[in-house]
């Protein structure tokens, strides 16, 4: 077996982990540059680098997760969903926020295709600390919408596309839920029939 057929098999193995299944460490600032530079290599037609990943430092959480509170407050969230929506700032032991900059304004590249960009960068990313031993999960919910949240993020023209919780998986990973049936290739890789 040659090392390209060890990594395909290192990656058939990356699923999502959730925050109760993350312990410490987080990725140290050289593992986050290095995934920050493997995303980097997503395909990017323009050159337009339509993403960034902004790390949370552990002495920022308190911080964010008082955003998150105050915009589920806003909301007219529960006393207890408020509460919850704090919590998620600590969720995973490593923080990133995932900012896109998709522009409108640009006929040869349609949104679309700068969307595709900022999912293969996401992807990159998170296969890249996949494969230095870490678990993550990226997470949306109505953090990534809240004005408060976004205006502490994002400058012009960007926006909040979501959450990347990282940390060392406590378990080995799984596909999530029982309900969800296996993939064959054959469904997903099929010959045209035109």
């Amino acid at each position: 077996m040659n090392a390209g057929d060890e990594l395909l098999d290192l990656l058939a193995l990356r699923y999502s982990v959730g925050p109760k299944y993350l312990a410490p460490p987080a990725p140290s600032a050289a593992q986050w540059t290095r995934a920050a530079a493997l995303a980097s290599r997503a395909p990017d037609h323009g050159g337009l680098r339509p993403f960034r990943f902004v790390v949370v430092d552990d002495s920022q959480r308190d911080a964010l997760a008082e955003l998150f509170a105050r915009g589920a407050q806003q909301r007219g969230q529960s006393t207890e969903e408020v509460k919850r929506a704090r919590e998620r700032a600590f969720n995973g032991p490593g923080l990133v926020a995932l900012i896109a900059r998709v522009r409108a304004d640009l006929a040869d590249v349609p949104p679309h295709e700068q969307w595709l960009c900022v999912g293969a960068a996401l992807m990159n990313f998170m296969n890249a600390l996949h494969l230095m031993g870490f678990g993550a999960k990226a997470l949306s919910g109505a953090s990534v919408s809240d004005p408060a949240v976004h205006q502490a993020f994002c400058g012009p023209g960007e926006r909040l596309a979501n959450w990347v919780i990282v940390g060392c998986p406590t378990r080995a990973t799984h596909p999530r839920g029982l309900s969800i049936p296996a993939v064959e290739p054959d469904d997903l890789l099929l010959p045209w029939a035109g």
